[in-house]
């Protein structure tokens, strides 16, 4: 069977989305690939969806008066692509998200900018409120093309103990 894949039927596979509670112990590093290339509709939309008018994200003759001389992307647009770079692997299988925490914008981030991120598992234990879910704790950096630290932050959620049973039920 390929990584990433399970076996649903006779010649039939299904592509998998996150890894189990299981996979992620405590001191695994997961690379995220592929990077993403900030692009100037994401940065519009983002900040249009958050109403976040300061002329900075969005006025290129206002920027370019700044001690940027451009564009600066919108800190929860950066947020938000990260943290989305990181479901596929980390938190395909969530079901709810408890914490975003010590949140750190180390560096501007520019339209034309390309994001990579790593994802280190902290903790993980099973919910004593929640049965059959476990509780995990990880901490994400981004980095730009350049390799210069972009975010950090740290992030709690619950995933199902059982991926397999948790997939079957919703025919993932």
């Amino acid at each position: 069977m390929p990584h990433g894949y399970r076996k649903v039927g006779e010649d039939r596979i299904r592509e998998t989305v996150g890894l189990s509670y299981a996979d992620l112990a405590p001191g695994l590093v997961i690379e995220h690939r592929p990077g993403r290339t900030v692009t100037e509709l994401d940065n519009l939309l983002g900040a249009a969806l958050s109403a976040n008018v300061a002329p900075i994200h969005t006025d290129a003759h206002y920027s370019s008066q700044t001690q940027w001389g451009r564009i600066l992307v919108c800190s929860g647009v950066t947020l938000n692509l990260v943290a989305g770079m990181t479901v596929r692997s980390v938190s395909g299988l969530t079901s709810a998200n408890l914490a975003v925490d010590q949140v750190r914008f180390t560096a501007p981030v520019h339209i034309g900018d390309t994001l990579y991120a790593q994802t280190k598992i902290l903790t993980r234990r099973e919910s004593e409120s929640r049965p059959g879910t476990g509780v995990v704790t990880c901490h994400t950096c981004a980095h730009n093309q350049d390799g210069t630290s972009v975010l950090a932050f740290s992030r709690t959620f619950l995933l199902p103990l059982d991926a397999d049973a948790a997939r079957d039920a919703a025919h993932y």
